[in-house]
């Protein structure tokens, strides 16, 4: 490869559409176990698709490295290990390591496009990297992951925060998964999650996502029309509320059963529902009281859409708002709700209340969308050139069950 060609040069801040992730792996920035070469089905508009390693540790309690590698806190912690080449079982509310295929090499300086310098020594043969800053990298469960109520979060060497992964970041990729309502059979090489990068952070402030909103609609109501600029609420982001309105008899939810079987993740559209979920039906009150650590699927009252200039991220709970979880997985590709002509989709709630029962309305409001810029159009856009399970949804439970 040549001098020339171990050039990144960005203009623009966001996240890092799949044309530029292609060109990451190409330069050996985006990186894998020799075995397992990144493949070409791993990118997904936004982002790249994470891969399970050969090996799971069983751990004694979750852990952040911080002055540590995540192998030296696992001699501490481990309780066993075992091989995930032909599939095994992790247990419910067991906490589990699994080194994952992929690992990153995020150069550790950069050329400033503006005024040509750089902020560090560039090693011969290294990626050269022209921009305004240091690219860094943020994890999220895949939308299936969090469906099935099993918990997971990107560790990295030294780190002192789950998911986020710090400029120059040189290492490997460690995943933390605990199943909280059903066991899983998991094998090497399947994806519970999914890495995007970043050119700085910019967030779309709100004054920009009105005045978006105005011209192509992000937020849609119940009757499919956009949400008015006198109703739509926008506060560092776009927020959203929970549907627990319908026909008699119509399900607005699902709660997780107990003392459920495993599901194998490679079965997709096989499980019965009502092995696995209770139904919630629509009622008079429009009200809904959680139960302490049980876990629910409902779906958003109003419909969103990414455009494809856009990426967008569930942001956590507010205990200010209730001591509750509304999402696992929370992060939304450009062209997340189809076109102007699609209207949008609902976004799925994976809810979890904690400590005490807690009552939900109809309409309340649960969660916020935190949209970022992409660095350019993304060459691939959700639910159009690549296939996807929920493009178009309304309340729908993971895909590994029959629909």
């Amino acid at each position: 490869m040549s001098d020339v060609s171990k050039e990144v040069h960005l203009r623009t801040k966001g996240v890092l559409p799949v044309q530029k992730l292609k060109i990451l792996r190409d330069l050996g920035i985006l990186d894998s176990h020799p075995d397992y070469p990144i493949r070409d089905d791993q990118f997904q508009p936004n982002s790249l698709d994470l891969r399970l390693g050969e090996m799971a540790y069983r751990v004694r309690c979750s852990f952040l490295p911080e002055d540590e590698t995540v192998e030296q806190k696992l001699e501490k912690l481990e309780q066993y290990s075992f091989s995930l080449k032909d599939g095994a079982v992790l247990e419910e509310n067991c906490v589990y390591i699994i080194p994952l295929l992929e690992r990153l090499n995020l150069p550790k300086s950069h050329f400033s496009i503006q005024q040509g310098y750089t902020n560090g020594a560039a090693k011969d043969g290294s990626v050269q990297l022209f921009s305004l800053e240091n690219l860094s990298a943020k994890a999220n469960p895949k939308s299936s992951t969090g469906r099935l109520d099993v918990f997971t979060r990107v560790i990295t060497d030294h780190s002192h925060r789950f998911e986020e992964i710090n400029p120059g970041y040189q290492g490997n990729l460690y995943l933390e998964v605990v199943p909280k309502s059903f066991s899983i059979k998991v094998r090497t090489g399947q994806r519970l999650n999914q890495l995007r990068i970043r050119h700085g952070f910019e967030v779309v402030p709100d004054q920009d996502l009105l005045r978006i909103h105005a011209s192509e609609p992000l937020l849609f109501n119940e009757s499919v029309e956009p949400v008015s600029m006198e109703q739509i609420k926008v506060n560092k982001g776009l927020f959203m509320s929970v549907n627990l309105s319908g026909k008699k008899g119509e399900i607005i939810g699902y709660k997780a059963k107990k003392h459920s079987n495993y599901i194998d993740l490679d079965n997709i559209n096989h499980y019965e529902v009502d092995e696995f979920w209770e139904p919630i039906y629509a009622g008079k009150d429009k009200q809904f009281i959680l139960e302490p650590e049980a876990f629910y699927i409902f779906a958003s009252k109003e419909r969103i859409r990414v455009p494809a200039h856009l990426a967008c991220e569930m942001m956590a709970y507010d205990t200010g708002s209730g001591e509750l979880r509304t999402h696992y997985a929370g992060f939304f590709d450009s062209g997340f709700g189809g076109t102007l002509e699609d209207k949008g989709a609902r976004a799925v709630l994976e809810v979890r209340s904690h400590d005490v029962p807690f009552m939900i309305e109809d309409g309340q409001t649960l969660f916020s969308m935190q949209f970022e810029p992409n660095t350019e159009i993304p060459e691939l856009i959700y639910g159009r050139e690549i296939s996807s399970n929920y493009q178009g949804q309304d309340l729908k439970l993971g895909k590994h069950f029959k629909q």
